[in-house]
């Protein structure tokens, strides 16, 4: 470690990094996070589109949500009138680490950050509206898919949590809190759970989100990859090339400039000019399939088309990449960020992932017969890292490599083979 950029190399990540959670609240959170019975229609879970088969994210570019029969690339749009209407506008974020202490905010576009702003500790959709006694930002989060019509909730005429979202956010959790109490086993658990339930009749849905977040952040967590070995003091465990890769990564190329600290990530938010298509997660008065990023979170124009730095312990595995998998391959994202403009240039449509629906095959690339849109979100770079060797780019790829979990134990719960509600699980694709 003896040149410059090694005094950019974070400390490695321990478990005083990370919050800390009762077991038996994330034992009951498995459970939940792998039954249907919170979504609208009871026809998809939290592990639908988070799957451990897919490191904790979908295999898709944009997911297939509520309607979708089956996992990963194998995805179906469904049949009859419980179709899909739409794909899910962003990629489905990896869930890798979200249990650590330093994390402010959550969401491509940053939707969901502590603040004191709205005096229950977090600014998020739900503004005033969000409820007390949720025990981090991650409980936060897990309040919002189900909410979502393309995620989790499905759409207003189908089902009485849909409907309720429509009247107003925070009115389908009592609902969503009364399904889950109703189950004898799901009652119980959560008196063995949480010392303030002492009867099935006072759980809440931030009970349950409380739980969810608890298994999320236990199952998810990655710091003992060959990299962390190495932070730890182990010098053999990367190869020649991975170490050239770190030196590129943390010197030269700069790529942690962005993606530096113990999470590889600034919390920030860049624009990289990524090739745009899907749906967009449109603002309420856009008329165009557009995504602007952070700017429809703050409406400060500076912010348009940046998206939050992902972090990257085991990035390998959460393919495909960028805020809507325009990238199926770590090369190709790699390449993009060395020359953004050359790889749009490059890019075609058959690139993403994205399972067919034939009645959305004319406006998922929609966007791009938007000239004057196209040629906005192309000028939006804030990255300037410069052309790299073949050999480079091969050994900044390698170190990428390096920092997938080692562990045996890394995801101990797994995927329950049943549930309490008695709905079918996803398993395995």
């Amino acid at each position: 470690m003896g040149t410059a950029w090694a005094q950019s190399l974070p400390k490695p990540l321990t478990d005083a990094d990370f919050l800390q959670f009762d077991p038996l609240q994330a034992e009951l959170g498995q459970l939940l996070f792998y039954d249907k019975l919170l979504s609208g229609n009871r026809n998809i879970s939290c592990g639908t589109c988070h799957h451990p088969a897919f490191g904790s994210s979908d295999g898709l570019s944009l997911g297939l949500g509520e309607g979708g029969v089956g996992l990963g690339p194998d995805r179906t749009p469904g049949i009859g009138a419980a179709r899909i209407e739409r794909r899910v506008p962003r990629n489905a974020p990896a869930l890798w680490n979200l249990g650590a202490r330093d994390i402010t905010v959550l969401m491509h576009d940053g939707r969901i950050s502590r603040d004191t702003l709205f005096g229950n500790g977090f600014n998020t959709p739900a503004e005033e509206w969000l409820p007390q006694g949720l025990n981090s930002i991650l409980a936060a989060q897990a309040l919002f898919p189900v909410t979502s019509h393309t995620e989790m909730a499905g759409q207003p005429e189908e089902n009485e949590i849909a409907g309720a979202v429509n009247d107003r956010i925070d009115y389908a959790w009592p609902i969503l809190a009364k399904r889950v109490r109703g189950i004898p086993e799901y009652g119980a658990m959560f008196v063995a759970a949480f010392d303030h339930i002492e009867s099935p009749e006072q759980v809440t849905m931030v009970d349950i989100a409380n739980a969810l977040a608890a298994f999320v952040a236990v199952e998810f967590r990655s710091h003992n990859s060959r990299f962390d070995q190495y932070l730890a003091g182990d010098d053999t465990a990367l190869s020649a090339r991975e170490k050239d890769g770190m030196g590129l990564f943390f010197g030269k190329a700069g790529c942690s400039g962005c993606h530096g600290g113990p999470l590889l990530s600034d919390q920030g938010f860049h624009a990289l000019s990524l090739p745009p298509f899907g749906p967009g997660r449109t603002r309420r008065f856009d008329l165009i399939a557009r995504d602007v990023g952070r700017m429809g979170e703050s409406d400060r124009l500076e912010d348009m088309y940046r998206f939050r730095t992902p972090m990257l312990r085991n990035v390998e595995l959460t393919a495909p990449y960028g805020h809507n998998g325009a990238y199926r391959n770590l090369e190709d994202m790699v390449r993009h960020h060395l020359d953004p403009q050359e790889q749009r240039s490059q890019w075609s449509q058959t690139i993403p992932v994205l399972p067919d629906v034939p009645e959305l095959t004319k406006v998922d690339f929609i966007v791009q017969q938007d000239r004057r849109e196209m040629e906005r979100q192309q000028a939006a770079v804030d990255i300037q890292i410069g052309q790299r060797s073949e050999e480079e780019i091969g050994a900044l790829v390698a170190f990428l490599k390096s920092l997938t979990d080692t562990s045996e134990g890394v995801m101990p719960f797994g995927v329950p083979n049943e549930v309490p509600s008695g709905l079918p699980v996803d398993l395995q694709p």
